[in-house]
């Protein structure tokens, strides 16, 4: 019998990763709606091209953290965790400015982009991003010390023959 019991099969923080992923999509839904309606009001075709550009890349750069920590966390309890979880989630940061980086440079050679539309939804991407995570984090019901795990005996307690 071991003095420890078995580690729990993830994290307690995954809920409240998947919870953000959803009210990431749910609200990316409706930013794609609202941004691409007043892009093509205000610049036609191009405006609408240009806002659904920038909340595509405002949702891609902000989900990839939450996805890349569940993705992490797959290897919970295991002997590195901690070597592959910073090794996925600083991955993840380095293909985000990589991507960002791409996109900024194919996007601004493009005819069709209509700068400030672009501009004004990926800004709204993001704030909106944030707005969730905030809520969504202040919300949390989870101890600060959820992920502990204690003996199930007192140690002191074995007679020493």
């Amino acid at each position: 019998m071991s003095d420890t019991p078995e580690r729990a099969a993830a994290p307690s923080i995954n809920p409240v990763l998947r919870t953000v992923l959803l009210w990431t999509g749910i609200a990316a839904v409706a930013l794609i709606i609202l941004s691409c309606g007043i892009g093509f009001l205000v610049a036609g075709a191009d405006g609408l091209w240009s806002g659904l550009a920038g909340v595509g890349l405002a949702v891609i750069f902000l989900a990839l953290t939450p996805m890349s920590v569940l993705i992490a966390n797959r290897w919970y309890g295991r002997e590195m965790f901690a070597t592959v979880f910073f090794g996925i989630v600083m991955g993840g940061w380095l293909f985000k400015l990589v991507i960002f980086i791409v996109a900024i440079v194919i996007l601004r050679e493009q005819s069709w982009v209509v700068p400030g539309v672009i501009f004004l939804s990926l800004v709204a991407g993001i704030v909106v991003s944030l707005v969730i995570d905030a809520v969504a984090f202040n919300k949390l019901r989870v101890p600060h010390v959820s992920d502990v795990v204690l003996p199930t005996r007192n140690p002191e307690e074995d007679v020493d023959s």
